[in-house]
């Protein structure tokens, strides 16, 4: 499960975050000013760590910011947007002040970080979850102060992860991200429907077998991207499909999803003659957004 540190760290995703830290009571706190091109807004982000925090804490905290007032502190990072997040080009110019400028896939102009709108909305992200009625308090005492306050805690992170916990398991042949697998996972994604993907799950270091069969025992479907890659691939790819097919054996229900891409009927008959009798959404017949249509609909019944 993630931790609230960790969506901190990673929401927004779709902005350039500079790292800052913020002066408060003689302590340093760690915030993010984040700067989103795209809807030419600029937010703030704080992160409490404290678990045991009084209501008074927070009202300082609040009363404390001032919009092109209050000052922060460079903590030594600027995180960019994924090229796939950010249609353009980036380019930071570490001086004084600080500024990034932005420039658009076929649109000649630079637009700087200095004229981008301040947002009234402040995100805490806080270790120590408050009542519902001292929330209520300290979001109308922010509302005085000219702030909108999305109060993100424990309740926060464990409804996200709860959300975000995959629903199916891709089994499939590496050979064959760029082609299908990789459009299957996003497609899904898209559709609120989380799946464990290596690219989404695997971490650096992560053990790739205890990966693997964690997510064929947690998850609730398996999508078997069947291909002759994964035909022709005794490896990984055959273990995957024993393992599913001994659990559907075990637990007497249908788990796996087929989708078939560029394979005959011949060719699944003679891999699994089974796997005949379930019925698979044809890649090169109904195209990529049907078949996520009709998998996230299997998976989500």
């Amino acid at each position: 499960m993630a931790t609230l540190r960790q969506y901190f760290e990673t929401d927004f995703s779709n902005c350039v975050k500079v790292q800052v830290k913020l002066d408060f009571n003689g302590k340093m706190q760690d915030a993010v000013l984040m700067y989103d091109f795209n809807g030419f807004l600029a937010y703030f982000a704080i992160y409490i760590e404290s678990k045991s925090l009084d209501l008074e804490f927070f009202y300082k905290l609040i009363g404390l910011l001032e919009y092109g007032k209050t000052q922060v502190h460079f903590r030594g990072g600027v995180t960019l947007p994924s090229a796939k997040s950010f249609p353009g080009a980036l380019e930071i110019k570490n001086k004084n002040p600080f500024e990034i400028c932005a420039q658009f896939f076929g649109d000649p102009e630079w637009v700087s970080s200095k004229s981008i709108q301040t947002s009234r909305r402040i995100f805490l992200y806080s270790e120590t979850d408050l009542p519902e009625n001292e929330l209520l308090e300290l979001k109308a005492m922010a509302q005085e102060h000219g702030h909108s306050l999305p109060f993100r805690s424990n309740a926060y992170r464990d409804r996200r992860s709860q959300m975000e916990k995959p629903l199916a398991f891709i089994s499939h042949d590496s050979r064959d991200k760029d082609a299908v697998v990789r459009k299957l996972a996003m497609g899904l994604q898209k559709m609120l429907c989380p799946v464990r993907y290596d690219e989404y799950s695997l971490r650096i270091g992560a053990n790739l077998r205890d990966s693997i069969e964690q997510g064929l025992k947690e998850c609730k479907k398996c999508i078997l991207v069947l291909s002759p890659n994964f035909i022709s691939n005794n490896g990984w790819t055959k273990k995957e499909f024993d393992s599913i097919f001994t659990r559907e054996v075990i637990e007497e229900q249908e788990l796996v999803l087929p989708v078939w891409f560029n394979v005959t009927k011949q060719q699944v008959f003679d891999y699994c003659p089974s796997l005949l009798n379930v019925k698979a959404a044809v890649w090169s017949e109904l195209g990529e957004a049907e078949v996520c249509r009709q998998l996230n609909l299997a998976i989500s019944k």
